[in-house]
């Protein structure tokens, strides 16, 4: 049985909504976090979940499912390369929602959707210059 197996309409027409997901699945690989609506965000967890768990094995067939959703080479070779080995500790869990608050226009819940674990890339302190 498949019961509680639908997802959330979201006020869209179905491309658009694919679409939509799509494109915040892409900006979280992108960028690693984003800030969208609650109800997005717990849509998109979905889609980038599924995609980093298939991304742990490193296929032609699981290369050309992501390429499928993502439908970029470079952010496909990011997702294998870069996030893939973050999470080979892990089973789930990749993404994390942190509540912001209100939007001010129409009072919709605000969150930042990110990876859990993310590269630190440490920045060196710039060198005075001597006169």
């Amino acid at each position: 049985m498949r019961h509680h197996r639908g997802n959330k309409k979201l006020g869209m027409m179905t491309s658009h909504r694919k679409a939509m997901l799509r494109n915040m699945a892409r900006n979280i690989i992108k960028f690693e976090k984003i800030e969208t609506t609650s109800r997005r965000a717990k849509e998109a967890r979905r889609v980038i979940e599924r995609l980093i768990t298939l991304s742990k094995t490193d296929s032609v067939f699981s290369r050309r499912r992501a390429y499928k959703v993502l439908s970029d080479r470079d952010l496909v070779m990011k997702l294998f390369k870069d996030i893939a080995p973050l999470f080979t500790a892990r089973k789930s869990g990749f993404t994390r929602i942190i509540p912001l608050g209100f939007r001010r226009g129409d009072g919709a819940q605000m969150v930042i959707l990110e990876l859990t674990e993310r590269k630190i890339i440490e920045k060196l302190p710039k060198k005075k210059k001597e006169k």
